[in-house]
Protein backbone atom coordinates (compact mmCIF):
# COMPACT_ATOMS: atom_id res chain seq x y z
CA UNK A 1 0.00 0.00 0.00
CA UNK A 2 2.80 2.43 0.88
CA UNK A 3 4.63 1.81 -2.39
CA UNK A 4 1.49 2.32 -4.46
CA UNK A 5 0.75 5.57 -2.62
CA UNK A 6 4.21 7.06 -3.05
CA UNK A 7 4.94 6.08 -6.68
CA UNK A 8 2.43 8.54 -8.25
CA UNK A 9 3.81 11.29 -6.04
CA UNK A 10 7.39 10.50 -7.06
CA UNK A 11 6.36 10.38 -10.71
CA UNK A 12 4.54 13.71 -10.44
CA UNK A 13 7.50 15.32 -8.69
CA UNK A 14 9.88 14.15 -11.40
CA UNK A 15 7.52 15.54 -14.06
CA UNK A 16 7.57 18.89 -12.26
CA UNK A 17 11.36 18.93 -12.10
CA UNK A 18 11.65 18.12 -15.80
CA UNK A 19 9.06 20.77 -16.69
CA UNK A 20 10.96 23.45 -14.78
CA UNK A 21 14.31 22.44 -16.28
CA UNK A 22 12.99 22.37 -19.86
CA UNK A 23 11.17 25.69 -19.37
CA UNK A 24 14.35 27.32 -18.05
CA UNK A 25 16.42 26.18 -21.02
CA UNK A 26 13.70 27.22 -23.47
CA UNK A 27 13.45 30.66 -21.82
CA UNK A 28 17.20 31.23 -22.07
CA UNK A 29 17.19 30.18 -25.73
CA UNK A 30 14.23 32.48 -26.36
CA UNK A 31 16.05 35.35 -24.65
CA UNK A 32 19.13 34.68 -26.81
CA UNK A 33 16.99 34.90 -29.94
CA UNK A 34 15.16 37.94 -28.62
CA UNK A 35 18.44 39.74 -28.04
CA UNK A 36 19.15 39.59 -31.77
CA UNK A 37 22.28 37.51 -31.24
CA UNK A 38 20.86 34.71 -33.42
CA UNK A 39 19.85 37.02 -36.24
CA UNK A 40 16.44 38.05 -34.90
CA UNK A 41 15.34 41.60 -34.22
CA UNK A 42 16.52 42.92 -30.85
CA UNK A 43 13.66 43.69 -28.47
CA UNK A 44 14.48 47.40 -28.44
CA UNK A 45 14.15 47.52 -32.25
CA UNK A 46 11.06 45.30 -32.56
CA UNK A 47 7.47 46.57 -32.53
CA UNK A 48 8.56 49.80 -34.18
CA UNK A 49 11.04 50.57 -31.41
CA UNK A 50 8.21 51.04 -28.90
CA UNK A 51 10.31 49.49 -26.13
CA UNK A 52 13.55 51.31 -26.90
CA UNK A 53 15.29 53.20 -24.11
CA UNK A 54 14.26 56.53 -25.64
CA UNK A 55 10.71 55.60 -26.66
CA UNK A 56 8.83 56.87 -23.59
CA UNK A 57 9.43 58.72 -20.34
CA UNK A 58 9.10 55.44 -18.41
CA UNK A 59 11.65 53.50 -20.45
CA UNK A 60 14.72 52.53 -18.37
CA UNK A 61 18.15 53.26 -19.82
CA UNK A 62 19.71 50.56 -21.96
CA UNK A 63 22.18 49.21 -19.35
CA UNK A 64 19.25 48.43 -17.02
CA UNK A 65 18.42 45.36 -19.09
CA UNK A 66 21.70 43.73 -18.08
CA UNK A 67 19.77 42.51 -15.04
CA UNK A 68 18.20 39.87 -17.28
CA UNK A 69 21.58 38.11 -17.37
CA UNK A 70 21.50 37.79 -13.58
CA UNK A 71 17.86 36.66 -13.59
CA UNK A 72 18.40 34.04 -16.27
CA UNK A 73 21.51 32.78 -14.49
CA UNK A 74 19.43 32.47 -11.32
CA UNK A 75 16.67 30.64 -13.17
CA UNK A 76 19.17 28.15 -14.59
CA UNK A 77 20.63 27.70 -11.11
CA UNK A 78 17.13 27.08 -9.76
CA UNK A 79 16.43 24.56 -12.52
CA UNK A 80 19.51 22.61 -11.41
CA UNK A 81 18.85 23.07 -7.68
CA UNK A 82 15.24 21.91 -7.80
CA UNK A 83 16.29 18.90 -9.88
CA UNK A 84 18.45 17.49 -7.10
CA UNK A 85 16.93 14.47 -5.30
CA UNK A 86 16.67 16.40 -2.02
CA UNK A 87 14.17 18.82 -3.59
CA UNK A 88 12.05 16.24 -5.41
CA UNK A 89 9.45 15.71 -2.68
CA UNK A 90 10.01 19.03 -0.91
CA UNK A 91 6.63 20.73 -0.41
CA UNK A 92 8.24 24.12 -1.00
CA UNK A 93 9.33 23.21 -4.51
CA UNK A 94 6.06 21.47 -5.20
CA UNK A 95 4.41 24.83 -4.54
CA UNK A 96 6.93 27.00 -6.36
CA UNK A 97 8.06 24.81 -9.26
CA UNK A 98 5.11 25.02 -11.62
CA UNK A 99 4.54 28.76 -11.09
CA UNK A 100 8.19 29.37 -11.99
CA UNK A 101 7.80 27.17 -15.07
CA UNK A 102 4.65 29.13 -16.01
CA UNK A 103 6.55 32.40 -15.64
CA UNK A 104 9.22 31.13 -18.01
CA UNK A 105 6.62 30.14 -20.61
CA UNK A 106 4.96 33.55 -20.25
CA UNK A 107 8.32 35.26 -20.63
CA UNK A 108 8.90 33.38 -23.89
CA UNK A 109 5.38 34.31 -25.02
CA UNK A 110 6.13 37.96 -24.26
CA UNK A 111 9.29 37.86 -26.37
CA UNK A 112 7.38 36.25 -29.25
CA UNK A 113 4.62 38.86 -29.06
CA UNK A 114 7.21 41.64 -29.40
CA UNK A 115 9.10 39.83 -32.15
CA UNK A 116 5.86 39.54 -34.15
CA UNK A 117 5.08 43.24 -33.55
CA UNK A 118 2.08 42.39 -31.39
CA UNK A 119 2.71 45.07 -28.80
CA UNK A 120 -0.94 45.09 -27.72
CA UNK A 121 -0.69 41.35 -26.91
CA UNK A 122 2.44 41.87 -24.83
CA UNK A 123 0.45 43.85 -22.23
CA UNK A 124 -1.88 41.08 -21.00
CA UNK A 125 1.01 38.61 -21.21
CA UNK A 126 3.27 40.67 -18.96
CA UNK A 127 0.40 41.41 -16.55
CA UNK A 128 -0.28 37.68 -16.18
CA UNK A 129 3.47 37.12 -15.78
CA UNK A 130 3.50 39.66 -12.95
CA UNK A 131 0.56 37.94 -11.21
CA UNK A 132 2.23 34.53 -11.53
CA UNK A 133 5.44 35.88 -10.00
CA UNK A 134 3.50 37.46 -7.12
CA UNK A 135 1.97 34.04 -6.46
CA UNK A 136 5.35 32.27 -6.71
CA UNK A 137 6.94 34.77 -4.34
CA UNK A 138 4.03 34.35 -1.96
CA UNK A 139 4.71 30.62 -1.88
CA UNK A 140 8.37 31.35 -1.11
CA UNK A 141 7.22 33.40 1.87
CA UNK A 142 4.71 30.79 3.02
CA UNK A 143 7.25 27.94 2.85
CA UNK A 144 10.58 29.26 4.20
CA UNK A 145 13.87 28.03 2.71
CA UNK A 146 15.59 25.15 4.45
CA UNK A 147 19.10 26.53 4.00
CA UNK A 148 21.11 29.47 2.66
CA UNK A 149 21.50 27.95 -0.81
CA UNK A 150 17.74 27.54 -1.14
CA UNK A 151 17.20 31.11 0.04
CA UNK A 152 19.64 32.54 -2.51
CA UNK A 153 18.76 30.36 -5.48
CA UNK A 154 14.99 30.22 -5.02
CA UNK A 155 13.94 33.33 -3.10
CA UNK A 156 16.70 35.49 -4.54
CA UNK A 157 15.90 34.56 -8.13
CA UNK A 158 12.12 34.87 -7.81
CA UNK A 159 12.54 38.14 -5.91
CA UNK A 160 14.80 39.69 -8.55
CA UNK A 161 12.48 38.47 -11.28
CA UNK A 162 9.43 39.96 -9.56
CA UNK A 163 11.01 43.33 -8.78
CA UNK A 164 12.18 43.81 -12.35
CA UNK A 165 8.87 42.73 -13.90
CA UNK A 166 7.06 45.38 -11.82
CA UNK A 167 9.14 48.04 -13.57
CA UNK A 168 8.91 46.24 -16.92
CA UNK A 169 5.10 46.12 -16.66
CA UNK A 170 4.93 49.88 -16.09
CA UNK A 171 7.23 50.50 -19.06
CA UNK A 172 5.38 48.01 -21.27
CA UNK A 173 1.92 49.44 -20.58
CA UNK A 174 3.20 52.97 -21.15
CA UNK A 175 4.83 51.95 -24.44
CA UNK A 176 1.64 50.28 -25.65
CA UNK A 177 -0.46 53.34 -24.83
CA UNK A 178 1.97 55.70 -26.58
CA UNK A 179 2.15 53.43 -29.63
CA UNK A 180 -1.67 53.30 -29.73
CA UNK A 181 -1.77 57.10 -29.88
CA UNK A 182 -3.07 57.77 -26.38
CA UNK A 183 -2.96 61.55 -25.91
CA UNK A 184 -3.21 61.57 -22.11
CA UNK A 185 -6.61 63.34 -22.16
CA UNK A 186 -4.77 66.64 -22.33
CA UNK A 187 -2.62 65.91 -19.26
CA UNK A 188 1.12 66.54 -19.90
CA UNK A 189 3.21 63.38 -20.51
CA UNK A 190 5.53 64.27 -17.61
CA UNK A 191 2.58 64.30 -15.23
CA UNK A 192 1.54 60.85 -16.38
CA UNK A 193 5.14 59.67 -16.07
CA UNK A 194 5.40 60.92 -12.48
CA UNK A 195 2.13 59.16 -11.69
CA UNK A 196 3.34 55.85 -13.13
CA UNK A 197 6.65 56.11 -11.26
CA UNK A 198 4.76 56.90 -8.06
CA UNK A 199 2.58 53.81 -8.51
CA UNK A 200 5.68 51.66 -9.06
CA UNK A 201 7.19 53.12 -5.89
CA UNK A 202 4.01 52.45 -3.91
CA UNK A 203 3.92 48.87 -5.17
CA UNK A 204 7.55 48.49 -4.12
CA UNK A 205 6.77 49.82 -0.67
CA UNK A 206 3.77 47.53 -0.29
CA UNK A 207 5.88 44.60 -1.43
CA UNK A 208 8.51 45.43 1.21
CA UNK A 209 5.84 45.42 3.93
CA UNK A 210 4.39 42.14 2.64
CA UNK A 211 7.71 40.31 2.41
CA UNK A 212 9.13 41.85 5.63
CA UNK A 213 11.96 43.63 3.85
CA UNK A 214 13.32 41.01 1.46
CA UNK A 215 16.36 42.36 -0.35
CA UNK A 216 16.09 40.79 -3.83
CA UNK A 217 12.84 42.37 -5.09
CA UNK A 218 13.87 45.76 -3.74
CA UNK A 219 17.24 45.58 -5.50
CA UNK A 220 15.81 44.86 -8.94
CA UNK A 221 12.88 47.26 -8.60
CA UNK A 222 15.17 50.08 -7.46
CA UNK A 223 17.62 49.18 -10.21
CA UNK A 224 14.88 49.70 -12.79
CA UNK A 225 13.65 52.94 -11.23
CA UNK A 226 17.20 54.25 -10.97
CA UNK A 227 17.75 53.66 -14.67
CA UNK A 228 14.52 55.48 -15.47
CA UNK A 229 15.96 58.41 -13.52
CA UNK A 230 19.32 58.22 -15.30
CA UNK A 231 17.69 57.98 -18.72
CA UNK A 232 15.38 60.95 -18.14
CA UNK A 233 18.11 63.15 -16.67
CA UNK A 234 20.80 62.34 -19.26
CA UNK A 235 19.06 61.17 -22.42
CA UNK A 236 16.06 61.84 -24.63
CA UNK A 237 13.23 62.19 -24.02
CA UNK A 238 14.46 64.46 -21.27
CA UNK A 239 12.28 65.06 -18.21
CA UNK A 240 13.87 66.34 -15.02
CA UNK A 241 10.64 65.98 -13.07
CA UNK A 242 10.31 62.32 -14.07
CA UNK A 243 13.95 61.67 -13.18
CA UNK A 244 13.58 63.29 -9.77
CA UNK A 245 10.34 61.38 -9.14
CA UNK A 246 12.13 58.12 -9.92
CA UNK A 247 14.93 59.00 -7.48
CA UNK A 248 12.36 59.78 -4.78
CA UNK A 249 10.67 56.44 -5.50
CA UNK A 250 13.98 54.60 -5.11
CA UNK A 251 14.62 56.25 -1.75
CA UNK A 252 11.06 55.53 -0.59
CA UNK A 253 11.28 51.84 -1.50
CA UNK A 254 14.67 51.50 0.20
CA UNK A 255 13.37 53.17 3.38
CA UNK A 256 10.28 50.96 3.38
CA UNK A 257 12.42 47.85 2.94
CA UNK A 258 14.84 48.73 5.74
CA UNK A 259 11.99 49.68 8.06
CA UNK A 260 10.07 46.47 7.35
CA UNK A 261 13.21 44.38 7.79
CA UNK A 262 14.10 45.99 11.12
CA UNK A 263 10.53 45.60 12.35
CA UNK A 264 10.53 41.92 11.38
CA UNK A 265 13.84 41.34 13.16
CA UNK A 266 12.57 43.05 16.33
CA UNK A 267 9.45 40.88 16.28
CA UNK A 268 11.59 37.78 15.84
CA UNK A 269 13.80 38.73 18.80
CA UNK A 270 10.82 39.45 21.04
CA UNK A 271 9.37 36.07 20.17
CA UNK A 272 12.69 34.30 20.71
CA UNK A 273 13.36 35.89 24.09
CA UNK A 274 9.80 35.81 25.38
CA UNK A 275 9.76 34.22 28.87
CA UNK A 276 7.85 30.96 29.16
CA UNK A 277 4.28 31.22 30.35
CA UNK A 278 3.60 30.44 34.01
CA UNK A 279 2.14 26.97 34.58
CA UNK A 280 -1.59 26.85 35.08
CA UNK A 281 -2.78 26.57 38.65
Amino acid sequence: MTTQATEPTASGDLARQITVAVSAVAAVVGAFIGSGAAGGTPIQDAAGGALAADATLIAPGGPAFAIWSVIYLGLLAYAVWQFLPGQRADERHRRVGYPIAASLVLNAAWILSIQFDLLWLSVPVIVVLLLVLVYAFGQCLAYPPKNVVDAIVTDGTVGLYLGWVIVATAANVTAALVAAGFDGWGIPPATWAVGVVAVAGLVGGALAVWDHGRIAPTLSLCWGLAWIAIARLTDAPSSAVTGIAAIVAVVAVLVATVTARVAAELRRRRTTHRPPAAPAA
